[in-house]
């Protein structure tokens, strides 16, 4: 492979003659080769818009020559398409605040706009990556809003995920509403439910997150772009924020605000972190949830066997016609995933030192990664899960008329006491509560069957 010598403050340094990158990322790559990993694609596509959104706005305001602007918005352009992505080469682990990932940006547009304008990569004339790509931009205020730019553009994928999942369990709690079955508390037996109402209630878990994803998104949608290195805007025109965020709007199509105070934007990850703990809140409800399927698809024969899950694969290398619950369980790897995710988040977020917080590119890929493996496992489990679950009605009525929590219906007229008493003896004879009451004369077979009508105590009621 042929080479090329490039020069920065540090000194000189090789560069692969092919790489649209330059020394700076060439020193990166060698200094942090760490896992293997190459940065997010929704990461490289938001550091992207920031750049051409700077060359538009600095085209406008006549800070940066026409065909410069032109050349780098094209190469940017090309990138946006699919382009060059192999160029975006910088560990995920690398220097604090991202200056790398941003440099990264900063080479490939330079010397793929040098290329369009008829220059020679490595030689940055007349397109310079600091000078021209990252005008009036620093590393403090552009990362912060690709993380930004990135979580809004992934969201609109996952909240229509998280909707999927939500209809899917709710129509199966239509479906299953009939469907009379035990009660579990402590995961012992308790008062009568409905099928159905226990998929209503996972339904409207995940429509609660939902709307709580929605309103953390807002504060998200806040950029400090314009804040230059502390937030002071050093080295901007007056008028470059108002101008960045009107050229995102039209690139991203996201609702965007100008920050009301970039020095705080760019002190805090706060709110990025707030956004983060909403996933790992609805990744704890959806970790549940698909628990729950597990447990009550648990059998087929020593088990609850209650539902029945769509065969996807073969369960066992060993025991033939085994089939496990396997998408509810890859459901909980990826929730405990992103949980573990959000505790680096939250690390890193309280990590900030006075006006800037260096761990931003952990905050990125931890957060970026949650949003889109909770999307994909959200799309499957509704798809390849819960749209086939079906119910085992037989089962469900088996166990119920078994279960000595019937008796509670029989509290108000027999109290707490005389109806414990009854629901143990039941246990012990292995007699239903029902065949109790009416061996002891308690009750006629008419007033039993009116006070001990299960479907009536699967509603408020006495």
């Amino acid at each position: 492979m042929s080479n090329r010598t490039e020069r920065d403050p540090l000194g000189e340094l090789r560069v692969p003659d092919a790489a649209l990158y330059g020394i700076q990322t060439e020193r990166a790559r060698l200094n942090f080769p760490v896992s293997g990993m190459s940065p997010l694609p929704i990461f490289v596509e938001a550091i992207v818009w920031v750049k051409k959104a700077a060359a538009l706005t600095h085209k406008e305001t006549g800070r940066l020559e026409g065909r410069l602007a032109d050349a780098i918005v094209t190469a940017a352009d090309e990138v946006l398409a699919g382009e060059h992505r192999d160029q975006f080469v910088v560990d995920p682990f690398q220097a604090g605040a991202g200056t790398s990932h941003n440099m990264n940006a900063n080479e490939v547009l330079a010397n793929r706009a040098n290329e369009l304008l008829g220059g020679k990569r490595g030689e940055y004339d007349p397109v310079h990556p600091n000078d021209h790509v990252n005008m009036a931009q620093s590393t403090n205020d552009t990362i912060p809003t690709a993380i930004r730019l990135a979580v809004l553009s992934l969201l609109p994928d996952f909240l229509h995920a998280m909707r999927v999942l939500a209809d899917s369990l709710l129509a199966k709690g239509h479906e299953f509403d009939l469907v009379l079955k035990s009660g579990r508390t402590h995961l012992q037996d308790a008062a009568p439910i409905r099928l159905g109402q226990e998929f209503t209630g996972y339904g409207h878990t995940v429509e609660r997150s939902i709307h709580r994803l929605e309103s953390s998104a807002q504060w998200v949608a806040e950029l400090n772009i314009g804040g230059s290195a502390v937030g002071t805007g050093l080295n901007t025109e007056p008028e470059y924020p108002r101008l960045m965020i009107r050229h995102l709007r039209a690139i991203t199509g996201l609702e965007l605000k100008e920050g009301r105070d970039r020095v705080q934007l760019m002190q805090s990850m706060g709110d990025l972190a707030a956004f983060s703990a909403t996933l790992r809140t609805y990744a704890g409800d959806l970790n549940k949830i698909a628990d729950d399927i597990r447990l009550l698809s648990s059998g087929p024969t020593s088990g609850l066997a209650e539902i029945s899950l769509p065969a996807v694969q073969p369960g066992s290398s060993i025991m033939p016609g085994k089939v496990n619950p396997s998408i509810a369980e890859m459901v909980n790897m990826v929730c405990y995933q992103a949980m573990g995710n959000d505790l680096t988040v939250a690390l890193a977020s309280q990590a900030g030192e006075l006006e800037l917080n260096v761990m931003m590119p952990v905050i990125a890929h931890n957060l970026l990664f949650t949003i889109q493996i909770m999307t994909n496992a959200c799309g499957i489990f509704a798809r390849s899960c819960v749209v086939d679950i079906a119910a085992n009605e037989r089962r469900c009525r088996e166990m119920l008329e078994r279960n000595p929590a019937i008796a509670t219906a029989l509290a108000p007229m027999l109290g707490y006491a005389a109806v414990a008493k009854l629901a143990k003896e039941a246990l012990q004879r292995r007699m239903t509560v029902r065949e109790l009451v009416l061996e002891k004369g308690l009750f006629s077979e008419e007033e039993v069957d009116s006070v001990l009508d299960v479907r009536k105590m699967t509603e408020p009621g006495s």
